[in-house]
C-alpha cells in the first residue's frame, strides 16, 4: 500500500520547524502498519534534518555552524541572483538533506526518544515551501 499528502509550510528566516507532528498524523492516516515513510522538500534551498528535539541550542549551534562555513556573499559564489544568501542558501541544501527516510511501526514512525523532523529554511526571507510525504508498506 502507498499512501502519500503534500504539507505547505510558512517558514520564518533562517529558521528550523518541528514538522514531526504534522508528519506523525499522516502516517497515522495511511493505515500503514509497517513500512517506510520517505519525507521530500520541493526546494533548492531549504532542507530536512532528523534533530535533537529537546533542547533548541542544539539547532541554533547547527546555524551558527552553516554561517561559519558557508558565508552569505562570499565574493567566490558567482550565484547570487537573488541576493546575497543565494548561493549559500543552495550549498546548506546540498549538504544537508532535501529527503529523510524513517521506519513506520504500528501506524508511527519509530523514532527514537530524542529525535525530531524538522524544516530548515536556509533564506533570510520567509518563504512558502512544500514538502511531500509518501508512505509505504503493509
Amino acid at each position: 500500500m502507498v499512501y502519500q499528502q503534500q504539507l505547505d509550510f510558512h517558514t520564518q528566516p533562517r529558521s528550523t520547524e518541528n514538522i514531526t507532528e504534522k508528519i506523525q498524523n499522516i502516517v497515522a492516516a495511511s493505515g500503514i502498519e509497517l513500512g517506510s515513510c520517505h519525507v521530500f522538500v520541493k526546494h533548492t534551498s531549504a532542507s530536512l534534518m532528523l534533530c535533537e528535539n529537546a533542547d533548541p541550542d542544539v539547532r541554533r549551534d547547527l546555524e551558527t555552524y552553516m554561517q561559519h562555513i558557508v558565508p552569505d556573499g562570499d565574493p567566490m559564489f558567482l550565484h547570487q541572483d537573488e541576493g546575497p544568501d543565494d548561493m549559500s542558501a543552495h550549498i546548506r541544501t546540498v549538504l544537508t538533506n532535501p529527503d529523510l527516510t524513517i521506519p513506520v511501526t504500528s501506524r508511527h514512525c519509530d523514532l527514537g526518544t530524542w529525535q525530531g523532523i524538522y524544516l530548515w529554511e536556509h533564506r533570510t526571507q520567509r518563504h512558502n515551501r512544500k514538502v511531500i510525504v509518501t508512505v509505504i508498506g503493509e
